[in-house]
């Protein structure tokens, strides 16, 4: 099969990250019984900045489908000496199946390392986009509600990228809105509201953003957190935390802008008491700890579709 990377969520169409998230769910069903698809298949796992939840995902994912895991770290790799991305791509094509990239870096460093037709490429994180978190995140509500259809998600905090994998993932889901409520000065670049408007009006989808925390949509079925220093980079204004201050998801708000199912979300790690409240996360309605699974499960079937004909 040829070799199929995932880079950004703009080049998936709506089919296919349907059966991404599908599949996410059917893992999720299964827990721990997994079967052996990746086996006898290698990946590499290369984050070049700190990662819990992602890298441990994609790691326990990899093994459970069979598949075998080589780890590397910022300094491990000749990249650090100054050999090129695409010559690195090429040597290590010839050892794995597959790499799986963190880095605060821009997408292009990405696609260089794609550059090659050997290795599959998975961003697991960008400057600019976290694709596999939006998998994750999908799979968790609809698992959750039984379906994607007519949800209506809040997303309050910065436009980062784990906001802009959201509005692309949303965006292709036919019947879903999704509403980014951001400061003045930390929305969502302009260039990532229009691809993602465009490819809603096409999917039946909608996504929308304002600026201003006090007229939030009501009746929503999720309200989405974000930490408020993305990769905890600061901010350079000294003021930043007073332009947050009104997004934090405390309970007043989520009863204020919800309903008796809403859902908390939170791609974690949370700053809690500064982007969500204790009694939030660690609420009733808090979905953020089985989102966090659903990371691993959402790996496995990003994965599975790089590696396999499965998806």
């Amino acid at each position: 099969m040829p070799t199929r990377h995932l880079l950004t969520l703009t080049a998936i169409g709506g089919d296919a990250l349907e059966r991404l998230i599908a599949r996410a769910v059917e893992h999720g069903a299964a827990e721990r019984a997994a079967e052996p698809t990746l086996d006898g298949r290698i990946v590499g796992i290369y984050f070049r900045k700190p990662s819990t939840r992602t890298r441990s995902a994609f790691t326990s994912g990899a093994l459970r489908l069979g598949a075998k895991v080589m780890t590397f770290g910022p300094d491990d790799l000749q990249l650090a000496t100054g050999e090129t991305l695409e010559d690195t791509a090429r040597v290590l094509s010839g050892y794995m199946h597959a790499l799986v990239v963190r880095s605060n870096g821009p997408l292009a460093e990405m696609r260089s390392l794609a550059s090659q037709d050997r290795m599959a490429l998975i961003n697991a994180m960008s400057d600019c986009e976290h694709p596999t978190q939006a998998i994750g995140d999908l799979a968790a509500l609809k698992e959750r509600f039984g379906r994607l259809e007519d949800l209506h998600v809040l997303y309050v905090g910065e436009g980062n990228n784990t906001a802009a994998a959201l509005a692309y993932a949303v965006a292709r889901t036919p019947g879903m809105r999704i509403t980014f409520a951001t400061p003045e000065g930390y929305a969502l670049p302009d260039a990532v509201v229009e691809a993602a408007t465009e490819a809603a009006r096409a999917h039946g989808a909608d996504v929308r953003q304002q600026h201003g925390a006090d007229d939030l949509p009501t009746g929503v079925d999720a309200v989405y957190a974000t930490r408020w220093q993305t990769m905890g980079v600061p901010h350079a204004d000294p003021g930043w935390q007073s332009a947050f201050a009104p997004y934090r998801v405390t309970a007043r708000l989520l009863e204020r802008v919800g309903k008796a199912e809403t859902v908390f979300m939170h791609d974690l790690p949370a700053v809690r008491g500064e982007d969500v409240d204790d009694d939030v996360l660690d609420g009733g309605r808090s979905l953020a700890w089985r989102q966090a699974e659903h990371k691993m499960f959402g790996a496995m079937a990003v994965l599975e579709r790089c590696l396999t004909d499965l998806l």
